[in-house]
């Protein structure tokens, strides 16, 4: 298994940051496998989505309106509303998996590998890539 640990710096607003060039970098020579990305905090997640047409930006709206930042939450530190970062993951996992053919992810046309991250509390994130070979 090769494994490679990304470290991105997500700034003070909600965020959907793209992943997808370092990800094809990671396993550019790699021949077939999967690429398996995991998320190691409780406030971020991976979504495998379009970007730069608006989906991004929707993806945060949406969970904006599912989880929004106000003091409803049990979990209370940090900005109001901290407690949110903490449910997302249920809804956008830690983690994602795509296939490798060829040192190439096998994505479609449109899709994109994403870090999302609502926790406004803590900037700096790590993103581990697995490549195991098929």
């Amino acid at each position: 298994m090769q494994t490679l640990t990304l470290h991105v710096r997500t700034g003070a607003e909600d965020v959907v940051l793209d992943l997808t060039d370092h990800c094809a970098d990671f396993v550019r020579d790699l021949g077939d496998g999967l690429l398996h990305l995991f998320v190691p905090h409780a406030t971020a997640g991976i979504a495998i989505i379009e970007t730069g047409a608006g989906s991004d930006g929707d993806l945060l709206t949406a969970l904006s309106d599912l989880l929004p930042a106000d003091d409803r939450w049990r979990h209370r530190h940090g900005t109001p509303g901290h407690g949110r970062s903490h449910v997302m993951p249920a809804l956008v996992p830690p983690y994602a998996s795509v296939p490798v053919e060829a040192g190439r992810l096998a994505l479609g046309t449109w899709q994109s590998i994403c870090l999302v991250d609502l926790n406004v509390d803590n900037h700096d994130r790590s993103v581990r890539l697995d490549f195991l070979a098929g």
